[in-house]
């Protein structure tokens, strides 16, 4: 049972229940991210990670760069894979909001520390999400002002399920 008034720290405790839901789950099941542990037990993103930093020094779960932590030892444990990475989940999301209209023409969208806030993920995938947008033609970075969605005339247009970016030619 979970007690922050208690005399036990609380990534011990918190790594204590973590350790009963492991026992429970099968090798390759996700664990909670930290973000989720902060929001359970209502404490600070270092405690979460020292709470699963415990049960991977013990050989109880193991961490996938980019894709989270996983109940098993590691090398030999299957993940179950998710079905397209986080990155290209939020960069799809942020495709949406722009076509709906919630992000503007020329307009910014959120910075990198709102998307982390907003999406509670690593700064590094929020990276990848806007370099994938910035290739694709969605939107646009200005050096020390941040990155603004792309005219409307530059997004890109889907065939056939791949994203292919409208090009204007000039006749002469």
């Amino acid at each position: 049972m979970f007690d922050p008034e208690g005399d036990t720290h609380l990534y011990l405790q918190i790594s204590e229940i973590l350790r009963s839901r492991v026992a429970e789950a099968s090798a390759g099941d996700p664990v909670p991210s930290e973000g989720d542990i902060q929001r359970e037990f209502g404490v600070a993103r270092t405690t979460a990670r020292r709470a699963i930093r415990m049960l991977r020094d013990e050989g109880l779960v193991h961490t996938v760069q980019g894709q989270g932590t996983f109940v098993g030892a590691g090398p030999g444990i299957s993940i179950k894979p998710r079905k397209m990475p986080l990155y290209r989940q939020i960069a799809d999301e942020l495709t949406q909001q722009i076509t709906e209209g919630a992000y503007r023409p020329t307009r910014p969208i959120p910075g990198e520390t709102a998307l982390v806030q907003r999406y509670d993920v690593a700064r590094e995938t929020v990276r990848r999400a806007m370099a994938a947008l910035r290739e694709e033609g969605w939107i646009y970075t200005v050096p020390q002002r941040g990155s603004y969605v792309s005219p409307e005339e530059r997004w890109p247009t889907t065939r056939n399920d791949r994203q292919t970016t409208v090009v204007e030619s000039s006749t002469s």
